[in-house]
């Protein structure tokens, strides 16, 4: 078999994640379009929150399903696939849109198009990294992957709002339309490795073992499945915190101060992103991921007792500085422990489970926040006299305790988390899976 030289490996990769950030952006970029479009037109919150839902259920469901199919057809093809389709479903909104034909409805069977056809992305993505990087740059290509994350976040609310007066979302939406398009392109020419696949042991096998074998893989391995159920949980909390920042601020300051603070929040994420591409991967990724796991359950917790921009913009430049960190160091250890030929339907499985609560916290955030916390916390409310004192009392207070409670309970969960012990020497006591140069030769 052919091994390909570790830099051209590293190049090809490169190439990719350009084109992929290009398409990331402009993939934010329509949904930040939309989003703003489908609140106008309806004012409401719930409508508004129900492309988050219909942008993350569809892909939590078919993950399994999408895994299967990519560790049994090529990587790039597989990354082919989900871009072109989700770059049809932008072109076709976009065409309604343009003929005045456009619905609310519309932008939901959208938003579960592409959310079918992410499915397919990640994991042929995340599983291509590993066929073209050396393992000693794993840690520096996820890190690329996060300023990606963190360019998009950066990007597409500041431009977002420049275009619309512009462009009208119309503009918007094409140029989402073309950077899929230059994705797919990149994709389609440039050189990637050969994959080799063991078609008689995929045909042998039963379809229901090929679908569940990727939750079967991480359960028989403690520490790996216990990290997946710990980022489960932290999900869940920091999805609560992610659909109430909005009115938590909002409820003592303008629209710009909370661009401000996300853009901030932006800031760090990035500085953190290209920090993590460039210098040495850590020695123990686990500790990492502990600690600023525990930053992030007190970054919550503070964000609940402040109602002032400028602690809460720092807040938010800590907070989202720890993310790609924790997102790259915990991949970086599925990488390695998973081998290469699994990897489709192992890290949809992770994907799966990791993000399962995510749509739950987005149901059950707004009304815990409306028929619980906000009236605990009115002036005549039953905790006004006890915890009113301390944080206050009023608009946005109620869902400052929920701030404060999810934070705590991050840090508990991390605590916790920390106690457990193949869990913490998850890096040690799990063998590395020999995934570099095993089946690969580069072809055009």
């Amino acid at each position: 078999m052919t091994q390909h030289p570790k830099n051209t490996g590293m190049q090809i990769f490169t190439i990719i994640w350009f084109g992929q950030v290009i398409s990331l952006i402009g993939s934010q970029l329509s949904n930040f379009a939309l989003g703003v479009w489908v609140y106008q037109r309806t004012g409401s919150v719930t409508q508004f929150a129900l492309i988050s839902l219909f942008t993350s259920l569809p892909m939590i469901l078919i993950s399994p399903i999408a895994g299967t199919l990519v560790d049994q057809f090529p990587r790039r093809w597989m990354m082919v696939f989900s871009d072109l389709g989700a770059g049809i479903a932008t072109g076709v909104i976009a065409i309604l849109l343009a003929a005045g034909d456009l619905t609310i409805w519309h932008i939901y069977i959208g938003a579960t198009i592409s959310s079918c056809f992410s499915a397919f992305q990640w994991p042929a993505y995340t599983s291509a990294t590993t066929f073209l990087v050396p393992p000693q740059h794993l840690a520096r290509a996820n890190g690329m992957l996060q300023i990606g994350e963190a360019a998009g976040r950066l990007v597409a609310p500041m431009l977002g709002g420049v275009l619309l007066l512009i462009l009208d979302i119309d503009g918007i939406l094409f140029i989402d339309f073309a950077t899929f398009i230059f994705a797919f392109s990149i994709l389609l020419l440039v050189p990637f490795p050969k994959q080799y696949i063991d078609r008689h042991r995929a045909e042998k096998t039963p379809w229901f073992k090929e679908v569940s074998y990727g939750l079967v893989y991480v359960v028989k391995r403690r520490g790996l499945f216990a990290l997946l159920l710990f980022f489960a949980v932290n999900n869940f909390l920091v999805g609560i915190v992610q659909m109430l920042i909005t009115p938590l601020v909002l409820s003592f300051a303008s629209a710009t101060d909370l661009g401000t603070i996300m853009t901030v929040g932006g800031v760090g994420m990035l500085a953190s992103s290209v920090l993590v591409s460039t210098v040495k991967t850590p020695q123990h990724l686990i500790l990492s991921i502990f600690s600023f796991m525990l930053l992030g359950g007190i970054c919550i917790t503070c964000a609940g007792f402040y109602q002032f921009v400028p602690a809460l913009a720092l807040i938010a430049f800590l907070f989202f500085f720890g993310l790609p960190i924790i997102n790259s160091s915990s991949q970086v250890i599925f990488q390695r422990k998973v081998p290469s030929s699994v990897q489709g339907r192992v890290f949809a499985t992770i994907g799966a489970i990791a993000n399962a609560s995510q749509p739950f916290a987005y149901t059950v955030a707004g009304p815990l926040a409306d028929k619980i916390f906000e009236p605990l916390m009115t002036p005549n409310g039953l905790l006004a006299g006890s915890i009113g004192k301390i944080i206050g009392v009023g608009q946005g207070r109620g869902i400052g305790l929920m701030f404060i409670m999810m934070g705590v309970l991050t840090v508990l969960a991390t605590v916790i988390a920390y106690q457990y012990k193949p869990l913490r020497l998850v890096e040690k006591q799990l063998p590395d899976a020999a995934n570099y140069g095993d089946d690969l030769s580069v072809i055009p």
